[in-house]
Order: structure tokens, then C-alpha cells, then sequence
């Protein structure tokens, strides 16, 4: 496995995984040419930010949010090219 890169860690974290998921992680790990902590450690963290960004706050004015309000119930304008690609099959279900 790829020496682990040295960057000043002051807390540990543990966990205990199923003997399938340690092997899953490494197997993932050793294909990203990582070890299994950066390799655990840059997933979470990307989570982490995920979820956090997903749940941003937005202020606006009552100006603001009245025009967003009225730009949503305005009926969408017509979008041939969205409705084909609609319509079509996906590739997977072919």
C-alpha cells in the first residue's frame, strides 16, 4: 500500500467496520493508490462537505424573493430539445 502522507493529524477517529466493508475500503484504496486512512478520510470529508453545502441558507431581500417566487410560477417556456431527451429511453433500460 502507498506510504500515507504526512500531514500533522491531532484527533483520532474510530470505527468499527464488517471484515467485507475493511476489504471493499481497501481494495477502493489500493485503485485510488491511497491508503486506507487518506482514502477514508477524503470520502468523509467530501461527504461532509456535500451535506453541509446542501443545506446552505440563502437570505434575500423580500424584493429578491418575491421576483424568485414569481420566476417559479411563471409556466417553463417551451423546450423542444429538453422534452426529446425526456421522452427517449435511457441507455441502461435499452
Amino acid at each position: 500500500m502507498p506510504q500515507e502522507n504526512h500531514v500533522s493529524r491531532s484527533t483520532n477517529i474510530n470505527i468499527r467496520v464488517a471484515p467485507e466493508q475493511r476489504s471493499l475500503i481497501d481494495r477502493a484504496a489500493a485503485l485510488a493508490l491511497k491508503t486506507r486512512t487518506d482514502f477514508i478520510l477524503d470520502a468523509v470529508t467530501r461527504a461532509a462537505e456535500e451535506t453541509i453545502l446542501d443545506q446552505r441558507l440563502f437570505q434575500v431581500s423580500p424584493e429578491e424573493f418575491q421576483a424568485f417566487q414569481e420566476a417559479l410560477d411563471r409556466p417553463a417556456a417551451s423546450n423542444d430539445r429538453l422534452r426529446a431527451l425526456l421522452s427517449r429511453k435511457p441507455g441502461w433500460e435499452k
